[in-house]
């Protein structure tokens, strides 16, 4: 078996979390040039802002660097489940003086593409992380082609299976600890899901291919208790979410260094999918798990007025404040920073 850092051609074995919406190529180029992975999320970017993004971070490192995207499959458009979820949302909207008849249905979030590839074909990534699976064969063949490592993320011992049987050199084994999008594929039974360290000696002991181990992890402790646990490697989000190179909203960054970060929950009210935040006023009214949410990501569309709304009143009452079990590591640090303190984990297993 092949060694992560082999596979990844950086100096630690440490990847920063593709984040969408609180990152861009800054971020990923900083933990390039500190001697991580950097990862650049490319999910909700349009062509023109995925190849501007591309720019400027193959311009900022020379270092190997990850792009990452969703493997979903576009749901169908439930009219009756729309027309239940708007109702839902109605009394939120009167209270705003929104007029909910006017706003568009649309999904926000397209998988992984042939289009898309011919944006980032030229750029050649010397990795790419997916979520939700893999794309479909001969897209992967495509990847595979440009000499690009695969990885992907798994919440079970059988994705992890999956995953290595199907083509990714690497599994990302995600603990329930994790923020953001829960990457499971196989199964939407959110009683299957582990904590990291139940997890990740599973799929250690059940793959043949390196293990990089992710949710809870925020400091260089955490770091070691992971490889203790026999992974190749770690995956770290949450602490760089209030670096000085994120670009994450004030309020999602006052939410972070606050007591609240203490609560999160799995919620599906914002996207359609469960996915970990700051437990805030819509997850604990509407859910946080609702079965009138649309199928992912078609909740965001209704979702998305409140959140600008309320926002713009200085609240993140209807905001995805997405955050880790583990908020501890957020601090207000260069990136690179953080991650020097983060590879010092590496040095105790030395």
């Amino acid at each position: 078996m092949k060694s992560l850092l082999a596979l990844l051609g950086t100096e630690f074995p440490l990847i920063q979390a593709p984040m969408a919406g609180v990152q861009g190529a800054a971020l990923a180029a900083a933990v390039c040039n500190a001697g991580g992975l950097g990862s650049l999320p490319g999910a909700m970017l349009t062509p023109e802002a995925l190849r501007s993004e591309l720019t400027a971070l193959t311009r900022g490192t020379s270092r190997p660097w990850n792009l990452n995207f969703f493997c979903h499959t576009p749901p169908v458009p439930d009219a009756a489940r729309e027309a239940l979820w708007r109702e839902m949302l109605a009394p939120f909207y009167a209270e705003a003086g929104l007029d909910i008849g006017t706003v568009p249905t649309g999904a926000g979030r397209v998988p992984f593409s042939h289009a898309v590839a011919d944006v980032i074909e030229s750029f050649r990534p010397p990795v790419m992380s997916f979520h939700f699976g893999l794309p479909a064969p001969d897209l992967l063949a495509r990847v595979k082609a440009w000499g690009s490592v695969v990885l992907s993320s798994a919440t079970t011992v059988v994705e992890a299976r999956w995953l290595a049987a199907h083509g990714a050199d690497a599994v990302i084994a995600q603990g329930i600890e994790a923020g953001g999008h829960r990457g499971m594929f196989l199964t939407d039974d959110l009683t299957t899901q582990m904590g990291s360290f139940t997890l990740v000696p599973q799929i250690v002991a059940g793959v043949d291919v390196p293990v990089i181990a992710a949710g809870g992890i925020a400091d260089a402790a955490g770091v070691a208790a992971a490889m203790a646990l026999g992974a190749a490697g770690v995956q770290v989000g949450t602490a760089y979410l209030c670096s000085a190179e994120a670009t994450t909203s004030a309020l999602h960054r006052a939410a972070l260094q606050s007591a609240a970060a203490r609560h999160t929950a799995l919620t599906n009210v914002f996207t359609g999918r469960p996915a970990r935040g700051i437990v805030n006023r819509v997850m604990r009214e509407l859910g946080p798990m609702s079965p009138a949410a649309p199928a992912f990501p078609l909740a965001t569309a209704a979702m998305a007025p409140l959140r600008a709304h309320f926002e713009a009143q200085g609240s993140g009452d209807f905001s995805p404040l997405w955050s880790g079990q583990n908020a501890s590591g957020c601090r207000t640090l260069p990136a690179a920073e953080i991650t020097h303190q983060l590879t010092r984990g590496f040095e105790c297993m030395s």
